[in-house]
C-alpha cells in the first residue's frame, strides 16, 4: 500500500500528526492551571461561593485534558526511538539530559500534588489544597520550559561540540539551555497558553450568558476572560514581533518563507499580505501587498534591505508555501483575539458586557481559536526550519530510522484510527461538562462541594431530602 511513498514523508507526517493532538492538550492545561489557581486564590480571599464553584467546575474539565495531554506525550517520547533513531543517537546527549530534567522536574511536581488539587479539597486544609493547586499550576510552567528549551535548542544550536562518533555533547549548560531563540519562543507559547484557556473560557461563559445573563458564574468567568483577552492580546503581538526579529538574526530562511521572499529587496521589502507562492517559479503570484512595510516591521526602516530566498542553496529551502499560509493564520487570529479584548473594554465601559449578543457570539465563534493558532504557531515554527532537524547541522533526511514506507505507513494509519476515536470520545465529554452551567454547590471530581470543603455538615433532614426526592 505504502511502497510508493517516501519513508521520510511518512516519519514526518505521523510525528506532525501526533504532535498536533498533542499540543493542544498541553496549552489548554497550562493556561488553565493558571486559572484554577487564580480562582482557587479569590475563593480564599472573599469567600465568595463563585469562584469555589468555578474552581469545582473547571477542575473536572482540567483533569480529563490533563490525561489526554499525558497519553498523547507517552507517544512522542516512543517516536524518538521508532521513527527517528538517528537523530536520538546523535542528539541524546544533549536532549536526553533536557527531557530528564522536565520529568525530574515538572512531572514529578505535577505528579505529586495533582492528586491533593483534584480529590483533596474536603480531606486537607484549605491552605494546603491551594498549595497543591499552585505547585501543578508551576509544574505546568516549568514542563513548559524545559520543553521548548529542548526545542528551542534545534532551533538555535548553542554551547555544543560535536564528538567523534558524529554526536552532540554539551560544552556549556547554560548556553545550551538558553539559547538564543529560546526566551522569546517561552513567553510567545505561555501568553499563547493563556490566551487559549482565556478564549475556551470566554466562550463557555457567553454561550450560558446567551441562554441566562443573571447567572453569577458565566458572568464572573467572561469577565475574567475578556479581561485576559483585552491584556495579553497586546503583549502576545508584541512578544510576536520580538520573536520575529529573533528569527530573523538566527533563522533568516525561515523569516523569508514566512514572508514569501523569494526575491531579495535592497531597497526595502514590501509584506505581502495574500498570495500563492509558487516554489518551482520562485514567486508568490497575486501577491497583494504593502510596499516597504516589511523592512520596517522587522528592521524598523522603510528602506532597510532585506534579502530573500535567493541568497540562500535551494536544497535548503523552507517549504514556503506551508510556512507562509500558517504564519498568516496565527498572525491573523492574533488580531482577532486582540479586536476581541478591545471591543469587550468598549462593552465592559459602557455597561454592556452581559448583555451584548454580539459581543457573546464574537466570544462564542473565537472560543477554539486558540487552538488554531497555537497549531498554525508550530507549523510555522517546525516547516520553516527544514530541511533540517537541528538547524543548519542535522537534516532531516540524515534523522530517520532505516525503516521501510509500509512498516512507517502502517503504524500511521494505526495512530489516526486510535487517536481520533480515543480523543473526539474526551473532546465530546468535555464539550458534555461545558454545556452544563456552573451552579450553586457545584461538585468537584469526588462531589467537593463548598459546604464539605468549609466544613459545613447537612442537616439529617436535608440528607434525607436529596436521598429520597
Amino acid at each position: 500500500m505504502f511502497e510508493n511513498f517516501d519513508a521520510v514523508v511518512l516519519a514526518r507526517a505521523q510525528f506532525a500528526f501526533t504532535m498536533s493532538f498533542h499540543i493542544i492538550f498541553p496549552a489548554f492545561s497550562i493556561g488553565l492551571a493558571s486559572y484554577l489557581a487564580v480562582l482557587e486564590a479569590l475563593w480564599l480571599w472573599t469567600k465568595r461561593e463563585v469562584y469555589i464553584n468555578l474552581f469545582n467546575y473547571w477542575l473536572k474539565i482540567f483533569a480529563i485534558a490533563f490525561g489526554m495531554g499525558v497519553v498523547s506525550g507517552i507517544v512522542m517520547s516512543y517516536q524518538f526511538g521508532t521513527n527517528w533513531s538517528a537523530f536520538s543517537d546523535k542528539t541524546g546527549p544533549v536532549l536526553g539530559p533536557l527531557m530528564a530534567y522536565e520529568v525530574l522536574t515538572a512531572f514529578f511536581l505535577e505528579a505529586g500534588f495533582l492528586g491533593v488539587m483534584l480529590f483533596g479539597l474536603e480531606r486537607v486544609g484549605h491552605k494546603l489544597h491551594f498549595v497543591a493547586t499552585l505547585m501543578v499550576a508551576i509544574g505546568t510552567l516549568i514542563s513548559a520550559f524545559w520543553i521548548l528549551s529542548a526545542n528551542s535548542w534545534m532551533q538555535t544550536p548553542a554551547g555544543y561540540a560535536i564528538n567523534a562518533d558524529g554526536q552532540f555533547v554539551a560544552t556549556d549548560w547554560l548556553k545550551l539551555i538558553f539559547n538564543p531563540s529560546f526566551p522569546y519562543r517561552l513567553v510567545h507559547m505561555v501568553l499563547a497558553a493563556y490566551l487559549t484557556t482565556a478564549l475556551v473560557v470566554g466562550a463557555v461563559g457567553a454561550f450560558h450568558l446567551m441562554r441566562d445573563s443573571h447567572k453569577s458564574g458565566p458572568r464572573v468567568m467572561f469577565s475574567m476572560a475578556m479581561w485576559m483577552a483585552t491584556i495579553v492580546a497586546p503583549l502576545q503581538i508584541f512578544a510576536g514581533d520580538q520573536h520575529g526579529i529573533n528569527t530573523l538574526e538566527h533563522q533568516p530562511a525561515k523569516v523569508m518563507a514566512m514572508e514569501g521572499h523569494y526575491q531579495s529587496h535592497p531597497e526595502g521589502a514590501p509584506l505581502i499580505l495574500f498570495g500563492l507562492p509558487d516554489q518551482d517559479a520562485a514567486v508568490v503570484r497575486y501577491a497583494l501587498q504593502i510596499p516597504k512595510l516589511s523592512s520596517l516591521i522587522l528592521k524598523h526602516a522603510l528602506d532597510a534591505p532585506l534579502a530573500g530566498l535567493d541568497t540562500v542553496p535551494r536544497e535548503n529551502w523552507p517549504p514556503v508555501p506551508v510556512t507562509f499560509w500558517s504564519f498568516r493564520i496565527m498572525v491573523g487570529i492574533g488580531f482577532l483575539m486582540l479586536g476581541l479584548g478591545l471591543f469587550s473594554l468598549w462593552t465592559r465601559w459602557r455597561g454592556t458586557l452581559f448583555s451584548s449578543r454580539l459581543l457573546h457570539g464574537y466570544a462564542l465563534v473565537m472560543g477554539p481559536a486558540g487552538f488554531v493558532a497555537v497549531l498554525a504557531g508550530w507549523v510555522t515554527t517546525e516547516t520553516g526550519r527544514q530541511p533540517f532537524t537541528v538547524f543548519g547541522l542535522l537534516r532531516t533526511t540524515d534523522s530517520v530510522s532505516p525503516l521501510a514506507a509500509p512498516a512507517v505507513g502502517s503504524s500511521l494509519i494505526a495512530f489516526i484510527i486510535v487517536y481520533f476515536a480515543v480523543f473526539i470520545a474526551g473532546a465530546v465529554y468535555i464539550l458534555r461538562l461545558m454545556k452544563q452551567p456552573p451552579h450553586h454547590g457545584e461538585q468537584g471530581p469526588r462531589g467537593d462541594t463548598p459546604a464539605r470543603a468549609a466544613g459545613i455538615t447537612p442537616a439529617p433532614a436535608a440528607i434525607a431530602s436529596r436521598r429520597f426526592n
